[in-house]
């Protein structure tokens, strides 16, 4: 197979992580996400990441129930970097040099992010994890995922769900639901689509940067994407 994109960026959800334990992070599947990036890395393509921390926590639930907003924010993004060092672990074990990347500054756990340095790794081959979103609370793991492909100059953010694609409505409630391969931003702005939330969505928009949605526990899948396979999932253009 041969990639279609030189450099990409790969969302994972938290709650990907998880699996069907409902906490925490499965390591059979820690496991198969290393090795469907190392599947990627091996193409040759410069892979970032960006991981959610809905599997520990999540701070826009935390705060219906009365936590002050930005605190709870704060410890959903100290989620996303127990989440990253994690699969930090797992790629190194794969013999994939990996560096973790953090939005707010813990210098004994991982570096702080420079987007120099982070370009400077991906072209010297290492995977790239960046942790703690933006490192501003109100913002979701997404919009740091479009924020952190823009800066780097990603050409494709691959967002990899539990969910095979875009769907016109939700599949676990419509049995009728229908698939949708092929959808412009301002459709899913439109329809509004639950995608991503509307910041990420208006900001990769604006810069004109494609999505691909797609189910992460088909094996396959990434490199598919990557080398340009859209019967896979659902392409935002």
């Amino acid at each position: 197979m041969k990639p279609g994109y030189k450099r990409i960026l790969l969302k994972l959800s938290g709650e990907a992580l998880m699996g069907d334990q409902g906490f925490g992070i499965r390591p059979d599947i820690l496991q198969y996400v290393a090795e469907e990036i190392r599947s990627i890395h091996d193409l040759g393509v410069e892979v970032a990441v960006v991981v959610g921390g809905g599997n520990i926590f999540r701070g826009i639930a935390a705060s219906s129930y009365g936590m002050d907003r930005a605190s709870a924010d704060h410890m959903g993004m100290l989620a996303t970097v127990i989440n990253s060092l994690a699969l930090q672990g797992t790629l190194e074990g794969r013999g994939l040099q990996t560096r973790v990347q953090s939005a707010i500054s813990m210098h004994e756990v991982c570096e702080p992010f420079i987007l120099r340095r982070a370009v400077r790794h991906l072209e010297k081959g290492r995977i790239v994890i960046f942790a703690a979103g933006t490192g501003s609370p109100y913002f979701t793991t997404d919009t740091a995922a479009v924020l952190r492909a823009q800066e780097i100059h990603a050409e494709i953010l691959l967002k990899a769900t539990k969910v095979n694609g875009v769907y016109d409505s939700d599949p676990e409630k419509n049995a009728d639901a229908k698939l949708i391969r092929n959808l412009t931003y301002m459709e899913v702005l439109e329809r509004q689509l639950h995608v991503m939330d509307m910041t990420a969505i208006s900001l990769a928009m604006d810069n004109g940067l494609p999505l691909s949605v797609f189910d992460l526990l088909g094996k396959g899948n990434i490199a598919r994407v990557v080398c340009g396979d859209e019967s896979i999932g659902t392409l935002i253009r």
